[in-house]
């Protein structure tokens, strides 16, 4: 896709004005509707922000509209995306809202974490526009992008979403089958769900289950997937480890009873000091700045070997 669309964001949020730099960047019109003044009037000033973090032309930002009339920022949209609050009847909303004002041509978009993309179009009266962009967080700095097609959703709203994604410089897959939490989310949370048990049931704490992720197998899942991991050690061998694992993993069909129990105790996290581990304001802060300026710094290193390439 060489053209340039008019793009239209639904919520100025973490995740909205993230959205809105990386389409802005590849040369598309954005414009970012939010129903808060405060967010919209915040806008130019976390987006001036992301490209100083990006160390990019802030003349970026000139592409980028704040609005805060539906109608006005969705009429003429090419492609819509929504990135509002988790919640469905929230979306729902959002989506019949953007129904009664936007071409009929144009395509709708959902940036959901789990909520399956055919619910959010149940009520819509064409669902073959509508597609789920499962965005990771911050999306400025995270690359990857899951293109939902839902029980309705065309082959050629598919095609020209990933398109889009592709040419604003997203690794966009094409999630096949509508099922919640998509893929990158099932897997961190299966992920999570057994290291909750190991902590639940005693084998070690949650210091220990952090550090075996990020000292051992999670060293290489940045350049070696689970399913390349297999091809390269044979699948005979996995066959062998799952013969002796799959019976002993934990199989709880429900949120784990140490997870609520955690929340019930105020236990919430970072917020409250507390959470699986324990943090002092500035071991929070500190692990905040290496989180970002490990993105960032992976981030300039692909846009490095992008102009090199």
């Amino acid at each position: 896709m060489t053209k340039t669309s008019n793009i239209t964001i639904i919520g100025a949020g973490l995740m909205g004005h993230g959205i809105a730099h990386v389409l802005a960047a590849a040369g598309h019109p954005v414009k970012v509707f939010d129903r808060s003044a405060e967010a919209l009037e915040s806008l130019p000033g976390r987006l001036a922000k992301l490209c100083d973090l990006l160390r990019v032309d802030p003349a970026i930002n000139d592409r980028i509209t704040a609005h805060g009339n539906l109608a006005e920022a969705a009429t003429g949209a090419d492609f819509v995306i929504e990135a509002a609050a988790e919640n469905l009847e929230i979306k729902q909303f959002i989506v019949a809202e953007l129904e009664a004002v936007v071409e009929p041509s144009s395509i709708i978009a959902s940036n959901t974490s789990a909520l399956p993309i055919t619910k959010i179009a149940a009520r819509a009266s064409n669902p073959e526009r509508i597609v789920g962009t499962h965005f990771w967080n911050p999306p400025h700095l995270v690359k990857l992008v899951e293109v939902v097609q839902a029980e309705k959703t065309s082959l050629k709203t598919i095609k020209w979403t990933l398109a889009l994604l592709f040419g604003a410089g997203h690794r966009a897959v094409h999630v096949r089958k509508d099922i919640p939490g998509f893929i990158g989310n099932r897997l961190q949370h299966a992920l999570k769900r057994e290291a909750i048990a190991l902590v639940a049931n005693g084998i070690c704490d949650a210091e220990t289950v952090d550090d075996v992720v990020k000292h051992g197998f999670g060293k290489r899942l940045a350049v070696l997937g689970p399913l390349e991991q297999s091809d390269l050690v044979g699948l005979p061998l996995t066959k062998a480890i799952h013969e002796t694992l799959m019976p002993d993993l934990d199989r709880t069909d429900t949120v784990h009873p140490y997870l609520e129990q955690r929340i019930a105790d105020g236990h919430i996290g970072m917020a409250s000091g507390e959470g699986f581990r324990t943090w002092t304001e500035d071991e929070a802060n500190g692990l905040r700045e290496r989180l970002n300026n490990f993105l960032v710094a992976q981030a300039n290193t692909n846009a490095t070997h992008k102009k090199e390439d």
